[in-house]
């Protein structure tokens, strides 16, 4: 029996019919390679205990990787502040130059400047490194809240309030800056449509446990970008 004789009888795939078998492949391989820019598609699992800066770069390089963009060096966005006589380190300056285009070709921005003012981030475009939109307000669940600890400069916060989960080491003291990477929130003025300084994260366990990054919509997620 013929292959296609045996596809009228069964279902087959588009390989099995001998379709498309030499293009597909290479060419998603291409745009997997050139991607810049991703949203974690999964949490670290350990709220705002991320392993440290470390960690955090370990998950983007480890998703990257397995979405065929590993060529690059991959650091999340996030800053630390000031502690134990270590200065403070801003997400801006951990990203490379850019330009950033996400899994789908989209450049999101060209450099840090146009990153941190007039920038091509939204629902649509703000894309794990699968190419899938993050859910966002109005969806089950809700998972726009990714983690920053900066402000909307992207630098880090002064003083003596905990935006980062003790510097992205604990999930039970602390609170964490998230953005919203849907560019929407409860209310639609600033600072809910930012993606990188919305709000604290907060909850019943007071701001920095898995539960409570996702009680406020979130779940942990990053902002990858290649550095290099």
């Amino acid at each position: 029996m013929s292959t296609f004789s045996k596809c009228f009888a069964s279902v087959c795939s588009v390989a099995a019919l001998g379709f498309g078998s030499g293009a597909a492949g290479p060419a998603l391989a291409q745009q997997a390679a050139a991607m810049t820019f991703f949203v974690s598609s999964t949490p670290i699992g350990n709220g705002g205990n991320l392993g440290g800066l470390a960690g955090a770069d370990n998950q983007c390089q480890t998703l990257a990787q397995a979405a065929g963009a590993g060529a690059r060096t991959w650091h999340a966005y996030l800053s630390t502040q000031a502690a134990d006589g270590k200065p403070a380190i801003n997400a801006r300056d951990r990203i490379g130059k850019g330009p950033w285009t996400n899994a789908k070709g989209v450049v999101v921005a060209k450099d840090v400047a146009e990153l941190h003012a007039a920038n091509n981030l939204t629902k649509q475009t703000a894309l794990s490194e699968k190419g899938e939109v993050i859910n966002g307000r109005g969806d089950t669940p809700n998972r726009h809240d990714v983690l920053t600890g900066s402000q909307p400069d992207g630098t880090a916060f002064a003083g003596s309030d905990d935006r980062t989960c003790k510097n992205w080491t604990s999930s039970t003291q602390g609170a964490a800056m998230v953005g919203h990477a849907d560019r929407t929130g409860l209310n639609e003025e600033p600072p809910a449509k930012s993606w990188n300084s919305s709000h604290p994260s907060r909850g019943p366990d007071g701001g920095c446990s898995q539960k409570d990054l996702r009680s406020t919509g979130g779940d942990g997620l990053l902002y990858c970008f290649a550095a290099n």
